[in-house]
């Protein structure tokens, strides 16, 4: 997919409001400390890390998309350090972040095992994963996300390739999609979430 072109939209393609499982751990976090927010696009969830004090690296693969992170940042008056790089091929620290941010980036089921991986390594001990993603049976619902199962991630998976980890939370959930420009209206999703420590 052509994310430049996706982003090349007037206004914001995803909004501008934080990802709703990511603002509902507003209380675990410490300002001051150093957050990775991944695929973060046009910075909703980058930025809001940034507003409670956190120390925010914004990664995605679109440079129109950080551009429009960096504005984003300025107006909610809060700075952002970003970075654009293919994910897959990011060389990625280890026991860097205190809280990395996984909010919809849908990779392969053969690109996830090393990914996972990476998300537990590149925390400090203690560090916090956050992540929310399109679960299988969304497939059926035809209100957005990927469109093949190989990138959809069920419960099982998660819990799986982060076994050690201390698991704060682990379930499929309902939600409810904010509008955007492919599906103007509020609709149901079903997806993973997982919060979980690095031990």
């Amino acid at each position: 997919m052509d994310w430049n072109k996706k982003y090349d939209v007037e206004g914001y393609y995803f909004g501008t409001e934080p990802n709703t499982f990511l603002a509902s751990h507003a209380d675990m976090l410490v300002a001051g400390t150093r957050a990775l927010a991944v695929a973060d696009g046009e910075g909703k969830n980058g930025v809001w890390l940034a507003r409670q004090g956190l120390d925010v690296l914004s990664l995605d693969g679109s440079s129109v998309a950080q551009e429009k992170a960096r504005a984003l940042a300025a107006a909610r008056g809060v700075t952002i350090e970003t970075e654009c790089a293919d994910l897959l091929d990011w060389d990625w620290p280890t026991d860097a972040f205190d809280v990395i941010a996984v909010l919809h980036f849908h990779a392969t089921a053969k690109e996830r095992e090393a990914l996972h991986r990476q998300y537990r390594e590149a925390l400090k001990p203690g560090g916090l994963l956050i992540m929310e993603v399109f679960h299988p049976d969304q497939l059926g619902l035809g209100t957005g996300g990927p469109d093949t199962v190989d990138r959809l991630i069920g419960v099982d998976e998660l819990e799986r390739d982060f076994a050690g980890m201390d698991f704060v939370t682990l379930r499929k959930a309902d939600v409810t999609l904010a509008p955007r420009p492919k599906h103007p209206t509020h609709r149901p999703g079903i997806v993973s979430q997982l919060t979980a420590r690095r031990v």
